[in-house]
């Protein structure tokens, strides 16, 4: 674990956003921007943090974290299915084939929880037994572990709207795929689970739920995006997890949740003025976030301080791109 000190130092030098040159068409989603050129993706991943659906401003290394973790899982999981990453000239960049993203998201959930009005446990506390064509059992507590993973897929939200969770069956009436595609979608998934799950028990620890995003590539279906990441998956610690469920009492998360719940607190949820977050609270992200990388991968973190958007451009350069 990287001391304090260099995490408070690094507040100073966060990735706020990019502007290079010469990489090709430029995007910006909430978290990464993207350069597309001859086929290719470049994907910088940020410092930005987003909850409810804003960016809210940035936390120290995050970017490398999720860019880094992303690479460990995209390698781990490549004999399930093929994935978009080429390279990592950096750690906060990949280099991707350009795929045509397809327009619904893969959520897996293998535990009923959750606090938003789009969670499981939402709709099954208010009397719900059928969630996205998944029949559920009657009698469960919260963070209960279903009898199997349930693959609950959901719409990408449009400018100003939020993702609607939905059943395959609405998925293909609505013709956004294809039975066939979202069969493949929900196989692969679920596989993709399965191997998460086992390889995290490992270092003690539960995924809980998580969202997958695919491409086409020449008809062939692509992992893209991020993958089992503490901003795209939830996870509890196992030690504990009995114990709490027993009492009743909230997880041991290792998630985004921290910000999230600090923010709910303060009454934000989305709406109105963006509250201010102090340093405490983002030192405190960060190192829940380099935690969670090592907790996870098992691997040391290593920290690259400093400059960043100078480091990115040199590695790009040497690597070729650019103008």
């Amino acid at each position: 674990m990287i001391p304090e000190s260099v995490i408070k130092e690094q507040l100073a030098h966060v990735l706020e956003t990019t502007r290079f040159e010469g990489l090709g068409e430029r995007h910006e989603g909430k978290v990464r921007d993207s350069y597309v050129r001859h086929g290719k993706r470049i994907i910088v991943t940020t410092d930005r943090v987003s909850a409810f659906d804003r960016v809210l401003g940035c936390i120290p290394f995050k970017g490398q974290v999720l860019n880094q973790m992303a690479a460990f899982w995209f390698a781990k999981t490549e004999g399930i299915v093929r994935n978009h990453m080429l390279a990592l000239p950096d750690p906060n960049v990949m280099v991707c084939r350009e795929c045509e993203a397809l327009p619904v998201e893969a959520v897996v959930r293998a535990y009923n929880t959750g606090s938003t009005t789009t969670s499981v446990w939402h709709h099954y506390k208010n009397g719900e037994r059928n969630f996205c064509g998944n029949v559920l059992p009657d009698g469960m507590r919260k963070d209960e572990r279903f009898p199997r993973p349930i693959f609950t897929p959901s719409t990408k939200a449009q400018m100003g709207d939020h993702d609607e969770s939905v059943s395959k069956d609405e998925i293909v009436r609505r013709g956004l795929l294809t039975r066939e595609r979202i069969d493949e979608v929900e196989r692969v998934s679920l596989a993709l689970f399965a191997l998460g799950s086992r390889l995290v028990a490992e270092q003690g620890i539960i995924l809980v739920d998580t969202k997958y995003e695919f491409g086409l590539l020449d008809g062939e279906l692509v992992l893209i995006d991020e993958i089992h990441t503490p901003d795209s998956s939830r996870f509890w610690h196992a030690d504990t997890y009995e114990e709490l469920l027993a009492r009743g009492e909230e997880q041991r998360k290792i998630d985004k949740e921290y910000l999230r719940t600090w923010l709910a607190q303060q009454g934000f949820r989305g709406e109105g003025p963006l509250p201010h977050i102090p340093d405490a609270i983002k030192i405190e992200s960060a190192r829940r976030y380099i935690e969670a990388y090592e907790l996870i991968t098992g691997e040391p973190f290593s920290a690259q301080p400093g400059d960043l958007t100078g480091r990115i451009l040199e590695h790009l350069r040497r690597a070729g791109h650019g103008a």
